[in-house]
């Protein structure tokens, strides 16, 4: 009984190419029943494979619960208002081995695992152009380290598994270390720069590229804390010379600029088959919902903090602030889809966000409905690279003059404009700039619960209240420092897979 049940569970977290009316590049054959044998022969066949594994990017960034939307809400960068998916109860530190944004992550990215181990192993034998196998084998090796990565950032180590799924090998597998992980993930990526190509044209546009794999290579030793690679990884992506910072920072993330040259990876939505919900989530339900401790971060207009700065004024606090405030975050008497923003309009917190919406402050436009947002949304842009340079480089070597090159360049995007970083800083003071032009720059992108946690200050700022717009408690996040740097791997594995250890203090 067991056995079944282990085979039943490797079949559907592991599943190899799914054929429905959301993958609309499958359209290979009427039927949509194969068999391995009768699968994997031609060109079309996999590019359908392939296709199912970019699928599975849209339950991360596009579906109901996508994670990246709610991992800023386990911060005090933004609230979760209700308890969908867990978000809320992560964030107070009540969770449990069975909430669902934990359980889900565990089987979207075994999902995605093992639909790439299948291509890679069956891609060899099929009949295609060589150059274009690959190439196709090098976008498949991107994804499965990109699924890997997410397992690895919030459980360390798991089951490295590098073969077409198989219930009889892969169901009692014990974890691997996180290092071991880390190497593989790295791997795929090297592997994967050196055969994809530096851009593409027409119907290809969105394709995993070699600054795609080159940046995320740079993020993972980033978060492993592999500062001389991780700088040299992103300086091999700014020296690509073909990414810069796009002009206008509140529109990079519309429908019209959504192959714009900041832009290195995003997930390819589809009309109408495949689009996000993030206007009506933002817009209607106010979720996320920024909170007052991001606001209050962003600096005045003279790069100085409000505490300091005599050009702040209580009565107007969003007045003479960082440019990119106003353009992230809707607040209350600022325009907003061509209305002035009451308190009506942002009841979670009194702040709502603005990043991830088809609509501008100045012109109305009809509320868009429930998953029909049509723009693209980004995984990985080219200030991130800046950022992970800069960061990178000062722990390698300290605040050299390529560090403030690299945080100046973002300061200085013309839509911006804020003043330089002060010279002279030391590391400790030029790490401190770093993370707050990273939470500044990347608010509410998914990345800063990932910071918190590698930064090892999650203890900090995570236990304590957070406030809404009028400095009302309106929550307390909790922290366990001895528990909750790692997720517990999911009760449903461990019952399915005795062999699965579970993290510290989770048992």
């Amino acid at each position: 009984m067991k056995r079944s049940i282990n085979y039943i569970k490797i079949a559907l977290l592991l599943l190899v190419v799914t054929f429905n009316s959301c993958d609309s590049l499958l359209d290979v054959d009427p039927s949509d029943q194969y068999s391995a044998d009768t699968f994997w022969q031609t060109e079309e066949h996999a590019s359908a494979g392939l296709s199912g594994i970019y699928r599975v990017l849209f339950n991360y960034y596009s579906d109901t619960g996508a994670h990246f939307m709610e991992y800023d809400m386990l911060t005090s960068n933004a609230y979760a208002y209700n308890e969908v998916n867990g978000t809320d109860a992560i964030s107070r530190g009540v969770h449990l081995s069975s909430t669902a944004l934990i359980t889900n992550l565990w089987e979207i990215s075994y999902r995605g695992i093992g639909r790439a181990n299948t291509f890679l192993d069956k891609i060899d034998g099929v009949d295609m152009d060589e150059d274009l196998k690959k190439r196709m084998t090098g976008e498949a090796k991107f994804l499965r380290a990109f699924y890997y990565q997410a397992l690895a950032d919030k459980f360390g180590g798991v089951p490295l598994i590098l073969e077409t799924p198989n219930a009889a090998e892969h169901s009692s597998l014990p974890r691997d270390t996180k290092e071991k992980v880390v190497e593989q993930i790295l791997k795929d990526l090297t592997e994967a720069a050196a055969d994809l190509p530096v851009s593409y044209t027409g119907a290809d546009l969105g394709r995993i590229t070699k600054g795609a794999a080159l940046a995320l290579k740079a993020r993972v030793l980033l978060y492993n804390e592999r500062w001389e690679e991780a700088a040299q990884a992103a300086k091999d992506v700014m020296d690509l010379n073909i990414y810069e910072l796009f002009d206008d920072y509140r529109s990079f993330y519309s429908y019209d600029n959504r192959y714009n040259r900041e832009v290195i990876f995003n997930v390819e939505s589809r009309d109408p088959e495949q689009l996000t919900n993030f206007d009506h989530n933002i817009y209607v339900l106010n979720r996320p919902a920024p909170l007052k401790e991001l606001v209050d971060c962003y600096l005045m207009d003279d790069g100085t903090p409000i505490t300091e700065s005599r050009r702040y004024n209580a009565d107007n606090p969003y007045e003479n602030r960082d440019p990119r405030l106003l353009m992230t975050i809707r607040c209350i008497g600022y325009n907003y889809n061509g209305t002035v923003t009451t308190p009506a309009d942002v009841v979670t917190t009194g702040f709502g966000m603005k990043k991830y919406t088809t609509y501008t402050d100045d012109e109305r436009i009809p509320n868009v409905a429930a998953n029909k947002s049509e723009f693209n949304p980004i995984a990985i842009r080219y200030a991130e690279v800046l950022l992970t340079y800069a960061e990178a480089q000062n722990e390698a070597v300290g605040p050299d003059i390529s560090v403030y090159n690299a945080l100046n360049e973002i300061r200085r995007r013309p839509s911006v404009n804020m003043p330089d970083i002060p010279t002279g800083l030391s590391k400790d003071e030029m790490r401190k700039v770093i993370r707050l032009e990273r939470r500044v720059e990347l608010a509410l992108e998914g990345l800063y619960y990932s910071d918190i946690l590698r930064w090892r200050t999650a203890e900090i700022e995570n236990n304590g209240p957070v406030h809404n717009a009028d400095g009302v408690v309106i929550a307390n996040r909790s922290f366990n420092k001895d528990r909750d740097y790692l997720w517990p791997i999911p009760f449903n594995q461990i019952v399915l897979n005795p062999n699965l250890e579970q993290n510290p203090k989770w048992d």
